[in-house]
């Protein structure tokens, strides 16, 4: 399913599902869900309805055999530990689990209860698995993307802005998969022939300061790293990089800016879905190897592209797998 048919769907049949609704017939599973959004946030909506549509392919469906518990934590650490708390205490067979920050408030309030997790970007590293092939423990799932494809970034910038020759790295200060991300772009770098430096970020505030001082440099460019700060103010980071005129690649599609690489972010949802089927199943987390992406999307916005001056390389445009005009 596209990305456009979850959003059509997200309008209709997610609004209409329960937290929680009570089995008519047979033996009911019960399933947690705690995603790291706000509960009206459209892309949350968008991988809630990835996780449903998995788990009706997989012949699972509320108010027959499966209730659904669902929490919203907002990326804000005090309501997902709450909420984690909550939904163990429903004692759930087990419990989906969308983002690194859900994923921990969920192993604190249980090691027990089998998690599936789909949107994390180094679980090893975040202390969530032992490896990747053998989690170990009660949690395994779906990563959010691999460190290697960062450094792509640096080589889409220097594609589309040929005149770029330093780049401004945007990272969450607070989030430990920058200095991953910063690492793989780093290595790219000399060969590309454009100096990097990284800029931390915390809030809105700091993120104005950074952009303004990286523009202030002649040919400068940006690249977006993933991740929760990044996604909660896209508007704002494309807002400034437009007035500053400064070419930027994003590692998340969100709203719309000049270039954006990354992994299908909706799919992983859908896949937890069939963890979540076999776990239910009899199958353990330990058993089941984490799974890193294996299809990445490229989206370039032409009318952003006119407005810095940029003409966007024919090669680059046949491979993109959209283009906005």
């Amino acid at each position: 399913m596209k990305r456009r048919e979850f959003i059509t769907l997200v309008g209709g049949a997610a609004a209409a599902w329960p937290l929680a609704t009570r089995a008519q017939q047979g033996h009911t599973r019960r399933i947690g869900v705690l995603i790291n959004r706000a509960a009206d946030n459209l892309e949350g909506q968008t991988r809630l309805a990835a996780f449903m549509q998995g788990l009706q392919e997989a012949g699972w469906a509320v108010g027959r055999n499966a209730r659904i518990d669902i929490r919203w934590g907002a990326d804000d650490v005090d309501r997902e530990r709450r909420y984690a708390a909550e939904l163990v205490a429903l004692a759930p067979d087990v419990i989906m689990a969308g983002g690194t920050l859900s994923v921990a408030a969920v192993q604190q309030a249980s090691r027990s209860v089998p998690i599936v997790f789909a949107s994390v970007s180094d679980p090893v590293g975040a202390g969530l698995v032992v490896s990747l092939a053998r989690p170990d423990g009660n949690t395994t799932g779906f990563m959010a993307f691999e460190y290697s494809i960062s450094g792509k970034w640096l080589e889409l910038l220097k594609e589309i802005a040929p005149s770029v020759k330093r780049a401004g790295v945007l990272r969450d200060a607070a989030n430990p998969t920058g200095i991953g991300q910063f690492s793989a772009i780093q290595a790219v770098a000399p060969s590309v022939g454009v100096e990097i430096s990284a800029v931390n970020v915390r809030d809105a505030g700091e993120i104005e300061q950074a952009i303004a001082a990286v523009a202030r440099s002649a040919n400068s460019g940006l690249i977006v790293t993933t991740s929760a700060t990044a996604t909660v103010h896209h508007d704002l980071i494309s807002a400034l990089a437009a007035q500053y005129k400064l070419p930027a690649v994003y590692g998340n599609r969100v709203g719309v800016g000049l270039i954006s690489y990354g992994p299908d972010s909706i799919e992983p949802y859908r896949l937890a879905a069939g963890y979540v089927n076999r776990i239910l199943k009899g199958e353990k987390p330990a058993d089941l190897p984490v799974q890193a992406p294996t299809k990445y999307e490229l989206v370039i916005n032409l009318k952003t592209a006119k407005a810095l001056g940029l003409k966007v390389p024919d090669t680059l445009l046949a491979h993109a797998d959209e283009v906005i005009e």
